[in-house]
């Protein structure tokens, strides 16, 4: 593989579904062009940033890199659409509005209020783990257990009612699996605005119910926030629930299902969690960096500027590749290996500086909670199939990931 068929993995769903084609490359990118830049018929311009370091500098200088008016990487048609798409989420904004609207719901996931969580939490994560059990030893972990289970979470979180669920759950693989043929809702390229669409009407309709019927979940907290003395506006609080509701939940199942994949592919793995327990702890932070489900986000220079040696110009955009960064030979030892007890373990799965993830001390509550209810009650497990991986740019993980097992 040369330098130029490298670079083809980022803007190719296909390439994030095919691990060792997408690790094979972005190893040859860091070594050989760690700034690299991509041009590509359907796409604008971008350089791609591979290398730990550089991802962390460049997260870290706000200042500098901002979201605006390139959040992610997408085809040239939906970098001209998005003045109109019908919501504005954390993911568009910089500074001075993204601290201000950040803090609207920030004490809910921060550690005293993830805290509170916990009981809700292990009472789910051991309601999935009976769901696996009454499978009769033989199911699709994602597709069957834990797609649903972040999802009741978060969802549960917001306030939705249950019956509402398997829409969520439906819009949001539609919204991430635009590029996927067996997730998308169809192949017009306006698919993937209507599913936004779509969220935003559902959304809007709780955010009048709240503002007329206040309770005391997150979503009427969002619904009935004030910025800067004004109430929310409409597409900004759209944007909110949105982001909560599928990014909240998506990336959690992503990171749980391709984590239970590297345990049955890493010889040993699985039974040094069964002969102790406390690894789980590490063990669930190994399976984030390993998936890393976010895949990427851009961000645009605001001056002109230099990275890694690399001269940038103001307006132009750099991709962080989070998969790429979290497999960086300068950072981890044996970065290929899974390995259920790695500490340190400095990945950047959840981003890093002002748009560090807000979610972060819930997932790994999760991921802690699940794997602490499955291993003490899995005699024997294995691969029932071969597990398939979602074609996506942004976000993604196995799609399919059939499993035999017996309980204890």
């Amino acid at each position: 593989m040369d330098i130029a068929a490298a670079a083809t993995v980022f803007t190719d769903p296909r390439a994030y579904a095919d691990n060792e084609r997408f690790h094979t490359a972005t190893a040859l990118l860091r070594r050989e062009s760690p700034v690299h830049r991509v041009e590509h018929p359907n796409f604008n311009p971008f350089w791609a940033v591979t290398r730990h370091e550089d991802v962390m500098a460049i997260s870290r200088a706000s200042d500098i890199w901002i979201n605006e008016p390139r959040p992610a990487l997408g085809p040239r048609p939906k970098d001209a659409d998005r003045e109109n798409i019908p919501i504005r989420s954390l993911v568009q904004m910089d500074a001075p509005d993204h601290p201000v609207y950040r803090h609207v719901s920030a004490d809910w996931f921060k550690p005293a209020g993830v805290r509170r969580l916990r009981d809700r939490i292990a009472e789910l994560a051991k309601r999935f783990v009976d769901r696996m059990a009454d499978q009769g030893g033989e199911c699709d972990f994602f597709a069957d257990i834990v797609s649903h289970y972040p999802l009741y979470v978060i969802l549960s979180l917001l306030g939705l009612p249950e019956e509402d669920f398997p829409r969520m759950l439906r819009l949001t693989q539609e919204l991430f699996g635009a590029d996927d043929e067996d997730l998308a809702r169809n192949q017009d390229k306006q698919a993937q605005m209507q599913t936004l669409i779509d969220f935003f009407n559902y959304f809007q309709a709780l955010i009048q119910d709240r503002r007329a019927n206040p309770t005391d979940d997150l979503g009427s907290v969002i619904a009935n926030a004030t910025i800067r003395d004004e109430q929310i506006g409409e597409l900004e609080a759209a944007g909110y629930y949105t982001l909560i509701a599928t990014a909240g939940h998506d990336t959690t199942s992503a990171a749980l299902a391709g984590g239970l994949h590297a345990l049955l592919e890493s010889p040993g793995q699985w039974q040094r969690l069964v002969d102790d327990p406390s690894l789980v702890t590490t063990g669930v932070d190994e399976m984030i960096r390993w998936v890393s489900p976010v895949k990427q986000f851009m961000r645009t220079a605001r001056e002109d500027t230099v990275v890694r040696g690399v001269e940038l110009a103001a307006g132009e955009s750099v991709l962080l590749s989070y998969p790429s960064a979290n497999r960086d030979e300068d950072v981890f030892d044996n970065p290929n290996t899974f390995d259920v007890g790695r500490t340190p373990n400095r990945h950047v799965a959840f981003g890093f500086g002002a748009h560090y993830c807000l979610g972060t001390h819930l997932a790994r509550l999760e991921g802690q909670a699940l794997y602490a209810e499955l291993v003490p009650r899995v005699r024997s497990i294995e691969l029932a199939g071969t597990p398939e991986y979602m074609e996506a740019l942004f976000v993604g993980g196995p799609k399919r990931l059939p499993i035999r097992y017996t309980m204890a």
